[in-house]
């Protein structure tokens, strides 16, 4: 937030005092709107689309080596003690799903991988493989949360601050969906985007969906997040199935008392005035959404039958919808879980990624279909990486991982950051890898501050506004990674 309008909020704060404070949420909703007021307008549309894999990803076997001197560090780690043969893939199947990545040219960032290895995906990202030859994807390497760089020997002498509660699913979900290693408190990333730039949109619609329910991602100050359900618009149960309008429903009497009571100015008490503005709001936007998808073409694009696709395609259909709700910008959050393969990994992780490239190039085709292909970038997020050495049939909590960001803007065919060592490191020589905490957890050498802001950034957010989003930002050397054009 830039002085003045920092100068503004406190001037108004203190022209309310504490009583007016107290006498409604909305004020403070009320401030923040009225600095943003019109700081943003746009001529084009464009769509963030955050797919959270729940449970963190094991990257280190999605995105593997083939290239000799890298696969033989791979399999070693990969494979450790296990006696029924390690967690490590088969070479010749990741060279099958070999990533043609364009080399360093014209001054442009990203090309081939920074270890002068060969990569391929795991056999069941197949689909994925043709969106990165094609361009249409990018691989962005080691990213995890941080406050600050830290090599090995910080880390393990304790030198400089590290996210807290390393490891853990539930901390580690809040620092990479806030961005804010530094406030457990804070509002989403996506949130705070939204915050800025909802104004921007000339409809009544929600600017944040989520399709996989309440998240910290698209936890905001002033929008108010939407969630769906990936099947289509559910209605109040209290107000009848949905299938007459909520006035005139199934229960026409209950339902006139219920809009009395949450009619604007009738409640005494803050608390109620926020409940029903909360109620009604989700009235107003079960009619607008639902309406303007009663009143769509069906996509021709087919999405395969889980519960990842049908969230992409909800999401495709609200963007197909996008010009009647009046959007010039939307944030979208969806999740698939099962992603924490502490045993059985190798059958659970095929059953996973399968689904999600599935789901992922079903929802590519389908922006193409709706000519929104540069418009829309797609990227993926999970808790953190897992442990480089297995446990067992299965692999730890880790930190750093790999992740991949998809869509006509992106510039493509690419590898982005630094890929770590694939050497494991052992109890007696712990610094073997230099790119390992000593424990087999990769430390991060690109952080969710380079990753999120190089996403903010192609969505319109200024710099200004995005090291305000960011503060830690700065700590890094590059605040935008490019690999969107």
């Amino acid at each position: 937030m830039n002085a003045n309008r920092r100068r503004f909020l406190r001037r108004s704060l203190a022209a309310l005092g504490s009583a007016g404070f107290c006498s409604a949420f909305g004020n403070l909703n009320v401030l923040a709107a009225a600095a943003n007021q019109h700081r943003y307008t746009f001529g084009d549309y464009k769509a963030l689309v955050c797919v959270y894999l729940s449970g963190g990803n094991d990257s280190f076997n999605s995105i593997v080596p083939y290239s000799a001197a890298q696969y033989a560090d791979y399999r070693q780690s990969r494979n450790g003690l296990v006696s029924a043969g390690g967690l490590a893939l088969e070479q010749a199947a990741i060279q099958a799903q070999s990533l043609v990545a364009l080399p360093l040219a014209g001054g442009l960032p990203g090309g081939l991988p920074s270890d002068g290895g060969s990569y391929g995906l795991h056999p069941a990202l197949a689909p994925l493989r043709t969106l990165f030859n094609s361009q249409k994807m990018a691989v962005v390497a080691n990213v995890g949360t941080l406050l600050q760089p830290v090599t090995q020997a910080q880390y393990q002498a304790g030198t400089v601050p590290v996210p807290p509660q390393l490891f853990s699913h539930d901390d580690q979900t809040t620092c990479w969906q806030t961005g804010r290693p530094d406030d457990a408190n804070a509002d989403g990333w996506g949130g705070r985007i939204a915050d800025l730039l909802y104004q921007s949109n000339v409809g009544l619609a929600p600017m944040s969906v989520s399709l996989a329910n309440e998240n910290r991602y698209l936890r905001a100050a002033i929008v108010n997040p939407y969630a769906m359900d990936a099947s289509g618009v559910d209605k109040m149960s209290y107000l009848g199935d949905g299938s007459e309008s909520w006035i005139m429903g199934e229960n026409p009497g209950g339902a006139a008392a219920y809009r009395a009571l949450i009619a604007e100015g009738t409640q005494a008490h803050v608390l109620e005035r926020e409940y029903a503005r909360s109620h009604a709001r989700a009235i107003d936007n079960y009619e607008i959404v639902s309406a303007a998808l009663d009143g769509a073409p069906p996509l021709a694009t087919s999405f395969p039958d889980s519960d990842i696709g049908a969230q992409l395609r909800m999401v495709a259909r609200l963007i197909g919808v996008r010009t009647s709700l009046g959007m010039s910008r939307q944030v979208f959050y969806v999740s698939t879980g099962a992603y924490d393969t502490h045993d059985d990994q190798i059958a659970t992780q095929q059953f996973n990624l399968a689904e999600l490239a599935q789901a992922l190039a079903a929802f590519q085709a389908a922006m193409t279909e709706l000519g929104t292909g540069t418009q829309v970038t797609t990227f993926t997020a999970s808790d953190f990486g897992r442990s480089l050495a297995v446990n067992g049939d299965g692999t730890d909590h880790g930190w750093g991982g790999h992740h991949f960001v998809l869509g006509g803007a992106v510039r493509g065919a690419r590898f982005y950051g630094r890929m770590p060592s694939l050497v494991q490191s052992t109890d007696a020589d712990p610094t073997a890898n230099p790119d390992d905490t000593g424990y087999g957890q990769i430390i991060p050498t690109t952080s969710v501050d380079q990753y999120a802001a190089t996403l903010a950034a192609w969505f319109g957010v200024s710099a200004g506004d995005i090291a305000d989003i960011f503060p830690n930002l700065h700590r890094f050397d590059a605040s935008n990674l490019r690999f969107l054009g």
